[in-house]
């Protein structure tokens, strides 16, 4: 019963730091904020803090790791799909609908992080587990080298850097869209091509 106890109070320690972080580099950035900034807007001594955390970086890392590794928890149950088989004009990919709501859900710590006081470095994770689950996954069911028009080398960081363009966005402006919209939206912009998608250029 103990352990339990002091679980449930691990877990209720780190959600208020992870709170309390969100906010400070929403008020200040990341880079000037101080672990007694942290302790103060988390209630929390230093002790506490220490018992967890080496420093503010530490805390940080931490965050971002536990974020890819509850994504990749939401997403693990997926099955792989064919994207050739997707019908991109009312389907979109299923692992795409868990990543905008997992988003939409955490959407005030990632927001903070992924913004311009945060950590210019944690979309890089972002979109390596992307590519782990839309190209690695898939390549051997849907890429076909002979038929390729451009190099894959330069696909990969167009359209990522293009979702994750849009996942910011989406998060700026208030999360207006549902994520099956939003999901469906990039599957038609990913696989429709931009210009088609918003009906800049003629059906092939």
């Amino acid at each position: 019963m103990k352990k339990i106890s002091n679980d449930r109070r691990t877990i209720r320690t780190k959600k208020m730091i992870r709170s309390a972080l969100a906010e400070l580099i929403d008020e200040k950035g990341f880079i000037n904020i101080s672990v007694t900034d942290l302790t103060q807007r988390a209630d929390i001594n230093r002790g506490t803090f220490y018992l967890h955390y080496v420093d503010k970086y530490d805390l940080l890392e931490k965050i971002e790791d536990e974020i890819i590794q509850e994504i990749e928890e939401e997403t693990k149950h997926l099955d792989s799909v064919n994207m050739m088989n997707i019908d991109t004009t009312n389907e979109p990919l299923p692992f795409m609908v868990k990543l905008f709501e997992y988003f939409r859900e955490n959407s005030v710590i990632i927001k903070s992080i992924l913004g311009p006081k945060g950590d210019p470095t944690f979309d890089r994770k972002i979109k390596k587990f992307i590519e782990t689950n839309l190209f690695e996954k898939q390549k051997s069911k849907s890429f076909n080298v002979d038929r390729a028009v451009i190099p894959e080398e330069y696909f990969r960081p167009y359209i990522l850097s293009a979702d994750l363009g849009v996942i910011q966005h989406w998060l700026e402006k208030g999360m207006k869209e549902t994520p099956d919209e939003m999901a469906l939206i990039l599957a038609r912009m990913s696989l429709l091509g931009p210009l088609r998608a918003l009906g800049m250029c003629k059906e092939l």
